[in-house]
């Protein structure tokens, strides 16, 4: 298991309430649109990163992590495995305090990485799933 219940927690509670939501289009049928929809619900500030750069749920997009102008707490990952260690080194880059890998989205050495550089990780869950539970 990557990430347990306390890290999970930590992420949710305590890194932050800016989400960078990577892969998050307007598409309504993929997952991240659902799942930012809970987030926003739950007091978090989405922002999409897509290379559409699309606004999503009221909130304006960008074309990558580098081009927010302001800082992200979390980095939420939906893009497939092999492009998921990418993203993790950028939000290192950017000065993030977490990354959360959704369902799925598993990278071992980008964990590595990313936990060694400081920062908190979860790999294979959905905060949609887990924000709710906190209560």
């Amino acid at each position: 298991m990557y990430g347990d219940h306390a890290t999970v927690r930590k992420i949710l509670t305590e890194s932050g309430d800016t989400w960078a939501v990577v892969g998050l289009s307007a598409n309504q049928a993929r997952a991240a649109y659902g799942v930012a929809a809970v987030l926003q619900r739950f007091g978090k500030r989405i922002v999409p990163v897509h290379p559409k750069a699309e606004t999503v749920h009221g909130e304006r997009g960008y074309a990558s992590l580098g081009e927010i102008p302001f800082p992200v707490d979390v980095v939420d990952v939906f893009v497939n495995s092999d492009l998921a260690g990418q993203v993790a080194d950028e939000a290192v880059a950017v000065g993030a305090k977490a990354v959360w890998f959704q369902l799925g989205v598993i990278d071992s050495a980008a964990y590595a990485r990313t936990r060694e550089a400081g920062l908190e990780m979860v790999m294979d869950r959905c905060p949609a799933i887990e924000i709710p539970r906190l209560g």
